[in-house]
């Protein structure tokens, strides 16, 4: 997994509430346990017409927007169904970090373990950054996980809190597999002291 420390890049505005996993990748389109691939139907049914024309007036579709890395959103983003699809195409989009009022546990824990920063900000606080995310691609911000801020394009900084073991694995981009990995040696130290104590199995 990619190591997220300090992302400087275009936002986003997405001020819809309760944008759920089938809005965010369709059922349709789950075919693959791959994490790849999924990035172009993002947000399919906003973002394309029946004839798989793009809607222009959807925010990824605006020019502005198609290399955004960060998504300023509503309140309870990621609610629905559980897939883990749902993280997989906003990452393959290049999506980085969503914001958000609140997030569904199950995508909010989904975030972590496929590179994804989600930020839960009082109201206040994300409307800053959504009137921040509407002035375009030059309105850049700045999301530092190690100082736990973010910076508008004006030098507003807002802070914000992660949990410390998510926030390691972030830093150090650790997901299930890469943690086991960490362990490595304890764990061929334990099957190679196992097999000699028990050679009949």
């Amino acid at each position: 997994m990619e190591k997220f420390q300090k992302l400087h890049g275009i936002a986003a505005p997405m001020p819809l509430v309760n944008i759920d996993t089938d809005m965010i990748i369709p059922k349709v389109f789950l075919k693959s346990i791959a994490r790849t691939g999924f990035g172009k139907n993002l947000f399919d049914e906003m973002r394309y017409n029946r004839d798989g024309s793009e809607i222009e007036d959807f925010v990824l579709n605006k020019p502005a927007y198609r290399s955004a890395e960060i998504l300023i959103a509503g309140d309870n983003f990621g609610c629905g169904s559980s897939r883990e699809h749902a993280p997989w195409a906003i990452a393959d989009f290049g999506i980085k970090c969503v914001v958000s009022t609140s997030f569904a546990d199950i995508f909010f824990n989904n975030c972590f373990k496929n590179g994804i920063l989600p930020v839960v900000l009082p109201q206040e606080q994300v409307d800053i950054l959504m009137a921040d995310a509407e002035k375009g691609e030059n309105a850049r911000m700045t999301v530092d996980l190690e100082a736990q801020e973010i910076t508008t394009s004006d030098g507003q900084v807002i802070a914000f809190d992660v949990d410390e073991f998510r926030k390691h694995c972030l830093l150090n981009g650790l997901d299930d597999i890469g943690l086991t990995m960490e362990k490595a040696d304890k764990i061929d130290t334990f099957e190679s002291g196992y097999a000699d104590a028990h050679p009949w199995v």
